[in-house]
């Protein structure tokens, strides 16, 4: 019985992933990577003065025409604003829309980490919207900026 419990738990363990899904509507999500983030790490460290890559995976439920990217640091459930070089979504960060539904997508892009920015625990909410401001993607990243 033990052995069946510690393999049960072992086999959860392999399948954490540091990210959760908050509200992805018209997608399914297939992965997610930040640069230097272990897929199994409880918090992904973000640090100052530097660019935080993020990769997203994922496959529309529809085809959808544009999308944008919106990113909110969540701290005590209130968001700000992460402002981004680029929001369009579909420019420079491996995406060709419009995309086609169910076909698997690969968005990739970098998130700069200022050096005015506190050293926190934050949540990263990190939104792929379509051209009706609908989610596509959106998942929750535990990160502590250093």
């Amino acid at each position: 019985m033990l052995f069946l419990i510690t393999v049960t738990v072992l086999l959860a363990s392999a399948q954490a992933k540091f990210y959760t899904d908050c509200g992805s509507k018209l997608a399914t999500v297939q992965g997610v990577g930040v640069s230097g983030c272990a897929d199994d790490a409880t918090e992904c460290i973000l640090k100052r003065n530097s660019n935080a890559t993020i990769s997203i995976q994922f496959t529309p439920s529809k085809d959808v025409k544009s999308l944008s990217t919106e990113v909110h640091g969540v701290i005590m459930n209130l968001p700000v604003p992460f402002p981004l070089p680029q929001p369009d979504a579909c420019r420079d960060n491996g995406l060709a829309c419009p995309l086609k539904a169910g076909q698997v997508a690969h968005y990739q892009t970098s998130l700069p980490v200022l050096k005015s920015y506190p050293k926190v625990k934050v949540d990263v909410k990190w939104e792929l919207k379509n051209e009706d401001e609908e989610d596509l993607v959106c998942v929750m990243i535990p990160a502590r900026i250093h």
